[in-house]
């Protein structure tokens, strides 16, 4: 069951004033079937309905709710499994003249043996690459909220900085002069045998990949990247491939001709 935390502040460093940034957020529900519950943030998902996953109760997967944001997050990889988010133009204006806070912080919600610590992306090589990213946020809460390290994983540092911000902002583009909402889920995808980071073992993706699904239009499509500094931005994958690739059916009601 999801208990509501509406109203609790906390204080997440020292250059940012205690702003309520659990407000509008929920604890961590942990399932065994096959569809997530996220009970109080279902409005983020295309159709109120969560990706389908199937044989994933390996990576001990637990939903979260943020203000603008839902995260399927794996106590296994202790990074995200699927990041949700609901967009469409009047919040991405919004989110121009929000100041990015650039403070990371430890996703207290989940179990400590769960969570990704801090210090295990010290000294790693890796950036801590948002999932929901920074720019998309439209209030101050939220902006904050996506600093979470359950929205975070270990990315190449160039990768982070140019393909992949590449890809933020062309899917903000296309959001801008879209004609409603858009729906857009990103998440790692990991080898069978990932490279780890820090005394927390936080999972190294080997991919990362963004749908991007546009109700309006009946459109769907992924990019796809290899996550290292030499990846570039190729042409965006089929959501069938997406789905082929992955295992999950993100919009297991859509069809594509």
């Amino acid at each position: 069951m999801q208990i509501h935390l509406s109203g609790l502040k906390a204080k997440v460093g020292p250059a940012i004033r205690a702003i309520a940034v659990l407000g509008s957020c929920f604890l961590a529900t942990s399932f065994a079937d096959e569809s997530p519950a996220f009970e109080q943030c279902r409005q983020i998902f295309a159709n109120n309905t969560p990706p389908v996953i199937q044989h994933q109760t390996e990576l001990q997967p637990r939903a979260l709710c943020f203000s603008a944001f839902a995260v399927l997050h794996s106590g296994k990889s202790h990074t995200p499994i699927y990041v949700a988010e609901k967009l469409n133009k009047e919040m991405l204006l919004d989110a121009q003249g929000n100041e990015r806070t650039d403070q990371f912080y430890e996703e207290a919600r989940l179990p400590l043996a769960e969570r990704a610590q801090l210090e295990d992306y010290r000294g790693s090589g890796f950036d801590r690459g948002h999932m929901a990213p920074a720019g998309d946020m439209a209030t101050e809460e939220s902006m904050v909220q996506s600093f979470s390290l359950a929205n975070i994983v270990p990315q190449a540092p160039i990768n982070n900085r140019k393909a992949w911000a590449k890809i933020e902002k062309d899917t903000r583009k296309y959001v801008m002069r879209a004609a409603g909402d858009v729906y857009v889920i990103t998440g790692p995808v990991f080898d069978g045998k990932p490279h780890t980071i820090g005394n927390g073992k936080v999972w190294a993706p080997a991919h990362l990949f963004k749908l991007v699904y546009d109700p309006s239009a009946q459109r769907a499509w992924a990019h796809w990247v290899e996550n290292s500094d030499d990846a570039m931005v190729g042409k965006p994958i089929s959501y069938e491939e997406l789905v082929r690739r992955t295992g999950i059916k993100f919009l297991s009601w859509f069809h594509q001709d």
